[in-house]
């Protein structure tokens, strides 16, 4: 029996928009905004929806309709439209003539471009980040080597997925360089959503775990030339992976309803 826990794969079919297993999650993360003090509305509508289209709560070609989204955010249409335009410019949603906005399908040759700064830059954040982390930190990053161990261990792919994101988060956070953190930020979430999005289809990421372990170990040993070229190599075979995965599946509907 296969109890691995996975995202939904895509399909083909038309589907509805699932208000109230959105409606909880929505709720869920607007509860973490009053904790940090975020009051805007526009603000609000767009951190909310672009963390369910982030976490495929809102899957690639999903409708999304001003009203219900200001009924689940439980706030009027205009600063859900706000938001829904300022996603529209990033990237996360299409505005689609006559029919609305939908989430923004993952194409495989965009992705590839991201990925192909992301190598670079992730390359740049291991060297420098093997020169001025702490052990405490390396130490740090050997927990969530093996936290990945453990979700594995569970087949639990989702929670592998956000630990992976984490490894590579905090390697950028300890090259200690704000403006390449802004940088891969910008980046970082598209990536996130493919990794999330094409989990179930690739290999089971035993691989990875294993690449983990030895870029620590050379960042323990204090090579950054050598975590460098690791890290983009890492990244380079996780990016085929993906791509391999997302050209592999049907195209979307241009809507979902």
């Amino acid at each position: 029996m296969n109890n691995q826990k996975t995202p939904q794969t895509p399909d083909t079919n038309v589907k509805r928009l699932d208000q109230s297993e959105l409606s909880l999650a929505v709720r869920s993360f607007l509860s973490t905004l009053d904790v940090n003090g975020e009051t805007r509305l526009p603000q609000r509508a767009y951190l909310a929806v672009r963390h369910a289209i982030r976490h495929l709560q809102l899957p690639p070609g999903q409708t999304v309709l001003e009203r219900e989204m200001a009924e689940i955010l439980g706030m009027s249409r205009t600063p859900v439209r706000e938001s829904l335009v300022r996603l529209e410019t990033e990237g996360w949603v299409r505005l689609i003539p006559r029919r609305g906005f939908i989430v923004a399908p993952l194409v495989a040759d965009d992705l590839q471009q991201i990925y192909e700064v992301v190598e670079a830059l992730d390359g740049v954040a291991g060297r420098l980040a093997t020169g001025r982390a702490t052990q405490e930190e390396l130490n740090q990053l050997e927990h969530l080597i093996e936290e990945q161990e453990k979700a594995l261990e569970r087949n639990d792919l989702l929670a592998w997925t956000d630990l992976d994101d984490q490894f590579h988060n905090f390697i950028v956070d300890l090259a200690q360089n704000p403006r390449l953190r802004g940088i891969v930020d910008s980046q970082s979430d598209q990536l996130y959503r493919a990794r999330l999005y094409t989990i179930g289809l690739r290999p089971k990421p035993t691989r990875s775990v294993i690449e983990h372990k030895a870029i620590l170990s050379v960042m323990r040993a204090g090579e950054p030339d050598a975590v460098r070229t690791m890290l983009q190599s890492h990244r380079y075979r996780a990016r085929n992976e993906i791509l391999e995965a997302l050209r592999s599946m049907p195209p979307l509907p241009e809507e979902k309803r």
